[in-house]
């Protein structure tokens, strides 16, 4: 019981002064109900065992005032009692590199953990660089005899049973690690308070700031709405196009000039919000109520009205803006088409009654018969006009059109012309076949000898033409056309000859019945000026030039084959080497982003990967040798490969810059880390917001995000500020933050910057909280020659609470940051 009393600092009841068993035991139920009272389990452990000095439940017993009184209350980061020692363990003994704490037994045997815990809080009791790992012997009793004497921590362990045994006692080791913590910890506590006090404050400030922001901005955007609404559902036509064109370039005014800034602050409210909420979520305050009808969903459902709205009211725009264009359209193309064709009716008519034929020549007959012909095929391809003209007539008359009555009056008058022109060429026509005689034979033969002799002539001239012409090529495939286009020339050739034969039969019958019948022919064929001696002699030119053509193509196949030789060696090694490139220059970009470990380890794992890419080498110059033979080849193209020799290059390029870019960040960012003081937690950190509001994952912030990455951080970004910010990480205005220049920024931000009135607080920290400090609390807190500089410069405390050797410290605080002299 009175052990209870001395560790809780509370009154047990009163004990019984009896010597009998039952008052022992009495005695002993005190102690275990006040044990109950504080929250703890009591399992298997009865007074009676107690009293009987059962060992075992003793322990247990003494075991359980331990966990509750001297560990339950450590508490780092809401974590449990063991866990959160255990974390505090870590942390402080985490810059010490042979030391890593991951229990309460065997992390510690090699007592190195126990010195590291009293270095990391008084340095100049032990001097840590003189310790080794492999003699735990030493290390245990030095940290034993330091805690004892310096820090009043009774040695609770036996440095030889924590060595020999195999897995030492972790609820000893807890129990004696506790009194480390409480003995290092309460230096803090102070401080701690402090900032809490003004980081709660100064939360609470800005978010009711960003609560008022939200509330005015919300406010003026349902407001905007509310205006905007009535103005899109209006759907009053108008009758002209030129009103509508003017709704239509307002429509798009809206839309460039006042709708986009709205969107901009509708943005902007929902990051607000969500930003408030965050930070109300993560400082433990109740969420953000808006006012009534000012939720983000409130605002989302106005939004979406305005959108519905503005969606019909441009759909309605374009409509009707449609249907009158269409409209103008077609009564001008009826207008058109009604000129022309009643430009091309006029005289028609006058020339279809003549009577010119009664007196007409045989060749004359012929000759209007033709003319005739011609005018019919002319009279029919302006059918499909006429037709046009009365589908848009009736299309104009759907629509209502407004001058649909002349028009309609137009339409038919073209028409009733239109069926008079039809009678009229029937009536002609007629009359010209009756009036035709039957043409005498050798008129019919030259007639018959010129249609036929024609096209052949123009097939021999282009066979000719063909078989003579140069050809470049540039694929196997190309030359395989081309000879089986020149197969497919060779075997028609004896159907050629049998055409070529059947038109000088036609002329050897002209010959015949000329010698026969005697027949004066003035003047050569008057339908062609072809004769039977020219088509013998180009007859005999292309006969002539298909063996020279075979031969061209032999030879350039061949040297087709070479080139198709050529590319595959090509493709073979680009459509290796091209997407060994592509994987690794993706798996830099994943290295940059997901590297753990320290900033010299990735440093050494970044030169290993770039030596690993520089042996890659002898294959790119391969590929070279095999392009350089392409080139003199005359080869342009390659269907095997996606890869060309300028890819290769460039994206070696790339990736040696890439992979020497990323070692250059990892240095930058160990000078920053040495320069600034920055831990590698802090590095960590940035990193991991970096990489947040890198979007596109390329290892470079935009200015947006950039912004958005500081709003969530909890900056106050006015435009001035923000620009103020960028003129910093972004010198050369290119609208983009590298990691490096954010490292530089976030490390100045987050430097620790002290002053006067910090440097007072923490000497009166360090004075017990009197006005002035002694000799020996500077010797015992400060190492020696910060200490001794400390005492040169202090003057004597003149204060009426003064003792002898008393030094001023508020002065010397002040002193050191010029306010007055040192």
């Amino acid at each position: 019981m009175l052990l209870l009393e001395v560790i809780s600092g509370e009154r047990l009841a009163k004990p019984e002064r009896g010597k009998m068993r039952v008052h022992k035991i009495s005695n002993v139920n005190k102690a275990l109900d006040f044990i109950a009272s504080k929250g703890v389990k009591l399992v298997s452990i009865g007074a009676e065992e107690i009293v009987d000095g059962n060992a075992k439940m003793t322990l247990g017993m003494i075991w359980t005032i331990i966990l509750r009184f001297a560990i339950q209350d450590i508490s780092v980061e809401e974590t449990s009692a063991k866990e959160g020692l255990l974390l505090w363990c870590q942390r402080k003994t985490a810059p010490y590199k042979n030391v890593n704490i991951q229990n309460f037994h065997i992390s510690w045997k090699d007592g190195l953990g126990f010195c590291a815990l009293i270095h990391r809080h008084r340095p100049e009791l032990i001097d840590y660089a003189k310790l080794r790992k492999d003699d735990p012997m030493t290390n245990l009793n030095t940290a034993f005899d330091v805690a004892e004497k310096y820090l009043d921590i009774p040695k609770m362990l036996d440095a030889e049973d924590v060595v020999s045994t195999l897995r030492p006692d972790e609820k000893a080791v807890m129990t004696y690690v506790s009194c480390y913590y409480h003995a290092f910890s309460g230096k803090q506590k102070a401080e701690t308070a402090a900032n809490r006090i003004c980081k709660v404050l100064a939360v609470n400030q800005e978010n009711e700031q960003l609560m008022e922001d939200y509330e005015k901005l919300a406010s003026d955007l349902l407001e905007w709405i509310r205006r905007t609404i009535p103005w899109l559902e209006n759907r009053l036509p108008e009758n002209t196009m030129q009103a509508m064109q003017q709704k239509l370039e307002d429509f798009r005014d809206y839309r460039r000039q006042h709708k986009p800034p709205k969107v901009q602050e509708k943005c902007q409210l929902e990051i607000n919000f969500n930003t408030l909420q965050t930070k109300l979520r993560l400082s433990n305050r109740p969420a953000f109520m808006p006012s009534e009808g000012k939720m983000v969903s409130d605002i989302n459902a106005g939004w979406g009205g305005l959108e519905g709205a503005e969606k019909g009211y441009e759909e309605w725009l374009l409509n009707e803006i449609r249907r009158l264009e269409r409209l103008d359209h077609l009564a001008e193309k009826f207008r058109q088409k009604a000129a022309i064709h009643e430009a091309w009716t006029e005289g028609k008519e006058e020339m279809l009654q003549k009577r010119d034929y009664e007196t007409a020549s045989l060749s004359e007959i012929k000759a209007l018969l033709k003319k005739h012909e011609a005018f019919e095929s002319d009279l029919a391809a302006h059918q499909d006009r006429v037709e046009q003209i009365a589908a848009i007539a009736q299309e104009l008359n759907e629509l209502d059109y407004y001058d649909s009555p002349s028009v309609n009056a137009r339409c038919q008058r073209i028409c009733d012309q239109w069926d008079a022109l039809g009678a009229m060429t029937q009536k002609r026509s007629e009359a010209l076949q009756r009036t035709e005689k039957l043409l005498e034979t050798i008129d019919q033969l030259y007639l018959e000898f010129a249609k036929r002799a024609a096209p052949f002539n123009n097939w021999m001239e282009g066979a000719m033409e063909d078989l003579q012409d140069t050809f470049i090529v540039h694929t196997i495939e190309e030359i395989q056309g081309l000879s089986t286009a020149h197969e497919q020339f060779k075997a028609t050739l004896p159907e050629a000859d049998k055409e070529r034969q059947s038109i000088l039969g036609i002329h050897n019958e002209i010959s015949k019945i000329v010698q026969t019948y005697h027949v004066n022919i003035a003047g050569s064929n008057p339908y062609t000026t072809i004769d039977p001696q020219e088509v013998n002699a180009k007859w005999d030119k292309v006969r002539q030039l298909v063996p020279q053509r075979d031969q061209a193509l032999i030879e350039e196949h061949a040297r087709q084959q070479n080139n198709e030789r050529l590319r595959r060696q090509f493709a073979t090694q680009a459509n290796v080497i091209g997407p060994w490139i592509q994987t690794k220059m993706e798996e830099i970009g994943r290295i940059s982003i997901e590297m753990h470990g320290t900033l010299e380890d990735q440093l050494t794992n970044l030169r290993q990967y770039e030596k690993s890419i520089v042996n890659y080498k002898p294959k790119i110059d391969q590929l070279e040798g095999d392009h350089q033979l392409i080139q003199e080849a005359l080869v342009f193209d390659n269907k095997h490969t996606n890869y060309t020799m300028e890819h290769i290059r460039v994206g070696w390029e790339q990736l040696l810059t890439t992979i020497a870019r990323t070692i250059n960040e990892i240095e930058n960012q160990i000078l920053t880390r040495d320069a600034k003081g920055i831990s590698q937690e802090q590095l960590n950190e940035f990193r991991a917001s970096f990489n947040h509001f890198d979007r596109k994952r390329t290892g470079i912030m935009e200015a947006e995000d950039f912004k958005t990455c500081l709003i969530s951080m909890g900056y106050n970004l006015g435009e001035n500020e923000f620009s103020r910010i960028m003129s910093i990480v972004d010198p050369n205005r290119m609208g983009l933050v590298t990691f490096q220049a954010f490292i530089d920024f976030m490390s100045r931000e987050t430097a620790d910057t002290d002053t006067a009135d910090q440097v007072m607080a923490s000497f009166k920290v360090l004075a017990g909280d009197k006005n002035y400090i002694l000799a020996d609390e500077l010797r015992r807190e400060l190492p020696p020659d910060q200490a001794e500089y400390c005492m040169a410069r202090m003057a004597p405390y003149a204060g009426p609470d003064a003792v002898p050797g008393a030094l001023d410290y508020m002065s010397f605080s002040t002193a050191l940051y010029g306010e007055s002299d040192l």
